[in-house]
């Protein structure tokens, strides 16, 4: 068809048939082509509309304050409560600091917060997004600064028709500028979690950051303006995988935003005074849309641009008690409730299910497995390297000789005193220093600086005949108690079991 149509546009017949192929191509064209229209959310007022404004007050302020707040931990350590310290190799949150090889600790807190979102989706749909999630926090906080300069819905629609006069090039520059000193605070908040919060602020300001710093805060504001300021419900219908994922989140108990179609149908305009017999109770006045900022319409049914937000419940509420109807005609529901109603039945709610059990019960066991882990975290961190080349080397009394690099971490405010040694092993196999001192079967005394890696290199040699082919040793690294020169028990020790190469 469009091979045809294409030969007809360049010879230019005139038969009804191609006529009717022109008209489908330009009309599938069009379909696939639209021009976004700008969302103008109405301001309505109710209990989610004053929740949302908590949740964006609450969220911002800690996004915004929490890298100027101080935790001491002692001379030479950084004193910010929340710090991603590359320069050291450290995560600091409060009492706990982080090292790199404890990144299985960042990664259980990713799980932990995928599975905290799959058990609220299946319990309540898309709720992160309406209240949580940063687009959505940052877009209010876009949405409240336009309302400030160019009113509500009405005139902000107005105002976009008006030819650009010196009032409307005013309000345009005013909410720009307010959005890019939004967006350069974010971008600038977001890098103090990496560095000294006073230390950078005064650099930024002063031209000594790093052009990296700059680099970052540039990104991030251009992102945050971009996103919150002009491309809003873009982002979530589009950028956004969340909406696609959380359709295997949810199912016919899931309590979303949704209307409520048993108590709405049919429904139409309606005058005061008139009898409500024989209709619905929706009157078909549009406000739930002029709400939305999505733009969508709830009544159609749960959408992917949908984001429940609740902001359609308060705008239909509003409705409701002006013409003397009950609240609740857009409510969280179920359509599973909607097809008791409709057959008789009562709603209920279904709190435990297979797929919420299944979540709250993954998100229990493992809170506490990262809790215990970290009551129970060892002091001492062991990390042994086996040379490669050569992979042993024979010594002139035919003993076997292997070289081995160590990392020994010492994650307290204070020197550690431990002792080194072999386990498992033959008799006669021992440990050599590099200076070429043999290490005594008691093992060898260390002390580790405070809050530091110490790598060593030590040999392990085994008695001719000893060993053969590969095999594997323990290395032990003990704390000793200051007090009862002691092993002070197994969270105080680390161990790593490597291999052995012999002839």
């Amino acid at each position: 068809m469009a091979m045809h149509t294409l030969i007809n546009r360049k010879g230019k017949p005139t038969g009804e048939h191609h006529v009717e192929a022109d008209a489908v191509n330009t009309g599938a064209t069009a379909a696939l082509y639209k021009k976004r229209e700008p969302i103008h959310p109405k301001l309505v007022h109710g209990q989610f509309r004053q929740f949302k404004w908590i949740a964006m007050i609450v969220l911002l302020g800690i996004y915004y304050v929490t890298p100027w707040l101080r935790w001491d931990r002692g001379e030479g350590r950084p004193d910010q409560f929340a710090q991603v310290d590359f320069e050291g190799r450290r995560f600091y949150f409060g009492p706990i600091e982080l090292w790199p090889q404890e990144v299985y600790y960042i990664v259980g807190l990713l799980i932990l917060a995928a599975l905290g979102l799959f058990l609220a989706t299946s319990l309540f749909g898309r709720i992160w997004c309406g209240y949580a999630c940063p687009q959505t926090v940052w877009t209010d906080l876009y949405i409240y600064v336009e309302r400030l300069f160019e009113g509500d819905r009405n005139q902000r629609l107005k105002l976009d028709k008006q030819p650009w006069t010196g009032a409307k090039v005013a309000k345009k520059f005013g909410k720009h500028a307010v959005w890019l000193l939004i967006a350069a605070a974010t971008g600038g908040a977001w890098v103090f979690y990496f560095g000294d919060a006073p230390t950078l602020f005064a650099e930024l300001f002063t031209g000594q950051a790093s052009p990296v710093i700059y680099l970052f805060v540039a990104t991030l504001t251009f992102t945050t303006y971009a996103l919150a300021g002009t491309m809003r419900e873009q982002v979530c219908v589009y950028m956004c995988p969340w909406p696609r994922i959380q359709a295997a989140m949810i199912d016919n108990d899931t309590h979303q935003v949704t209307y409520r179609r048993d108590r709405g149908e049919p429904r139409g305009p309606h005058k005061k005074g008139e009898n409500w017999d024989g209709r619905g109770d929706c009157i078909d006045c549009n406000q739930c849309v002029a709400a939305c900022p999505a733009g969508i319409d709830i009544r159609e049914g749960s959408q992917l641009e949908c984001i429940n937000c609740a902001l359609c419940i308060d705008a239909c509420d509003d409705i409701m008690k002006k013409v003397g109807r009950p609240t609740g005609l857009i409510a969280y529901d179920s359509d599973l409730n909607i097809g008791r109603r409709l057959a008789g039945g009562t709603s209920r709610f279904e709190w435990l299910r297979p797929r919420t059990v299944l979540y709250a019960g993954l998100l229990i066991a493992i809170s506490a497995l990262m809790l215990y882990s970290l009551a129970t975290r060892s002091v001492l961190s062991l990390n042994v390297i086996r040379d490669r080349s050569p992979a042993y080397v024979t010594l002139a009394d035919g003993s076997v000789r292997n070289g081995y690099m160590l990392k020994l971490a010492n994650m307290q405010t204070e020197p550690l005193s431990l002792r080194l040694r072999l386990e498992g092993v033959a008799a006669g196999f021992k440990i050599r220093t590099e200076t070429g001192v043999d290490v005594p079967p008691e093992g060898l005394a260390l002390t580790l600086p405070k809050d530091a890696v110490t790598p060593m290199r030590v040999f392990v040699i085994a008695p001719k005949g000893a060993a053969s082919g590969q095999s594997q040793i323990t290395i032990v690294a003990e704390v000793v108690t200051a007090t009862q020169g002691e092993d002070s028990g197994p969270a105080a020790q680390a161990r790593q079991i490597v291999g052995f190469q012999a002839p």
